[in-house]
């Protein structure tokens, strides 16, 4: 690894997927006019469109990187700058010298700004004010902040978080979404410029209406990039700030903070309720406490109420609390009873999870399947504590609700594992048969019977089954192919009827099985003593399809 560049091409491709690290190859000649900071490194890549990329060095996280492309506008790290990460580790030693050399420069600036006189720098940064504008809004934010005028700051909060400026017909398009969150995110700077101006309490109450402006805003923009998170994260982070310079009223800060986790705002700021704990004590999310199971209980179906006491609950390492608000609204098919189980088992209270899980299926409503993997949970408790025969009745319920291939095989594990299986067999049988004289079928086609047959070895069984019901055609072709050595006549004449349609069908998908079928085909007749008849069909068969060059071509890669 290159000196002063913390990422290789493994990092590239872990970042980028395989797939886009390989097209990224293809476009190291595009990149041009690559500027190397102290930091980050930009640059021009032509794609589609001539793309601004950006390489950021030093993050915690590692390397990062924005495009302007649409794949990057997704937050993804795109062929674009794979291109520019491979062109940056192909100078291994150009890039550490230019990251010195800008290093320099900053010093060297800072240190002549710091000599200017104070009328000289005034000038400057007039200039500098009058050629950009963003520029100049910031600091005329940072000029409200610092002269008390609150009213003019709420006035320069809300222009930013307009959406009207950037919406057509009423609506945020994401082409413009870039553009909304680039300025909305001043707001944040604006609010936390208040906190270091000594005015946090006007930090505090800008940071919530700010963002609450935000979330009336996401209702309007395609925030497929995801910039309204962002910039909520940072409101979220100047309330935070300004809380703990404030110290701001204990019990007014809790009802705020319960207020916010339960509306749509916590979508949008990423606010935790331990966040606050610093700022409100002990007292203070004692409160907190009280006001969200006060809240819970008004509404115990509420989802964010729910989340919220679990979240508490939680931090707490209150299990008891956690496993009462699951229990107040328990999903109809014992799920709920499932993560109850699984929780307490977590908290080393095995017993107890076990009757929950129990509690799941006695409670589970009559027109309702139990879920699966309540079910499944409970047989491998039953499994370990050589409740060999719980289990069995278990999936003999589950399989008699719920007929499958896969029931089926589930009852017989446990009925095998306790010896009997034949009596339970019997029966499950009964029901599959009365199932095929319905007519019904599993879900990928033809009755369970026949399946289950098969998959017990009873070819013979399974074979007469077929025969009586509307069997599908993967079931006849699984029936001949386990039987053909036994039954070979039986089981070619069920591969010529699948050959039939098949010969009107073009398509290597449909000359694969066509091949697959004539192998078989040809391993009957060998059984039967017939390979000339085999020959002769093939020849034939040959001719009819002789334009079909792909399919030609297979049956000689198969020697037939």
């Amino acid at each position: 690894m290159a000196q002063d560049l913390d990422f290789d091409e493994d990092d590239l491709r872990t970042l980028a997927g395989p797939r886009s690290f390989e097209r990224g190859r293809a476009y190291l000649a595009a990149v041009t006019a690559v500027e190397v900071g102290d930091g980050w490194i930009t640059a021009t890549v032509q794609g589609t469109d001539a793309y601004q990329v950006e390489l950021t060095l030093d993050e915690p996280d590692g390397l990062a990187g924005e495009c302007a492309c649409p794949y990057g506008m997704e937050g993804n790290f795109c062929k674009h700058l794979v291109a520019l990460g491979l062109a940056v580790l192909a100078e291994p030693e150009a890039v550490p010298r230019k990251r010195g050399q800008a290093r320099t420069r900053a010093q060297e600036l800072d240190a002549w700004l710091g000599a200017l006189p104070k009328n000289v720098l005034l000038a400057l940064v007039r200039e500098q004010v009058a050629q950009d504008r963003k520029l100049a809004r910031r600091l005329e934010l940072r000029a409200a902040s610092a002269s008390g005028d609150l009213v003019e700051v709420r006035a320069w909060i809300r222009e930013l978080l307009d959406t009207a400026p950037f919406a057509r017909y009423g609506y945020v398009e994401y082409t413009d979404a870039r553009a909304y969150g680039e300025q909305a995110s001043q707001a944040a700077s604006a609010i936390a410029a208040l906190t270091a101006a000594g005015r946090p309490a006007d930090a505090i109450s800008l940071s919530r209406e700010a963002m609450r402006l935000l979330s009336e805003a996401q209702e309007t923009i395609d925030d497929s990039d995801g910039h309204l998170g962002r910039i909520g994260a940072a409101l979220a982070e100047a309330h935070h700030d300004a809380c703990r310079a404030a110290s701001p009223d204990s019990d007014e800060t809790a009802r705020w903070l319960v207020g916010h986790l339960l509306s749509d705002l916590d979508d949008l700021t990423g606010i935790g309720p331990l966040d606050y704990e610093e700022v409100l004590g002990a007292q203070g999310m004692h409160r907190v406490g009280e006001l969200a199971a006060a809240a819970w209980r008004r509404n115990r179906t509420g989802r964010a109420e729910k989340y919220l006491m679990e979240r508490l609950a939680r931090a707490e390492g209150d299990v008891d609390g956690w496993v009462a608000v699951h229990a107040a609204d328990p999903a109809p098919d014992g799920s709920t009873h499932l993560t109850v189980a699984r929780e307490l088992d977590t908290a080393g209270r095995p017993e107890e999870a076990l009757r929950w899980a129990e509690r799941g299926i006695a409670e589970t409503h009559e027109d309702v399947t139990p879920d699966v993997a309540l079910i499944d949970y409970l047989c491998d408790r039953y499994t370990r504590a050589d409740r060999l025969l719980d289990a069995v009745a278990l999936r003999r319920v589950q399989f008699a609700t719920s007929r499958s291939l896969v029931t089926y095989q589930q009852l017989r594990t446990a009925a095998q594992a306790t010896g009997c299986w034949q009596a339970e067999r019997e029966g499950a049988l009964v029901l599959l048969r009365a199932d095929a004289g319905q007519r019904q079928p599993s879900w990928y086609g033809g009755p369970v019977l026949v399946d289950a047959l098969l998959d017990d070895g009873d070819i013979d069984a399974a074979w007469q089954a077929a025969a009586e019901t509307r069997a599908h055609d993967r079931q006849w072709r699984a029936l001949a192919d386990q039987a053909r050595s036994v039954r070979s006549a039986d089981a070619l004449e069920v591969y010529l009827r699948l050959i039939e349609p098949l010969m009107n069908q073009t398509g290597n998908a449909v000359y694969e099985r066509l091949a697959g079928l004539l192998l078989s085909v040809r391993d009957c007749h060998h059984h039967l003593g017939t390979e000339d008849e085999f020959t002769a069909y093939l020849a034939a068969l040959r001719a009819d399809q002789k334009r079909k060059r792909n399919l030609m071509r297979l049956l000689d890669q198969n020697g037939l």
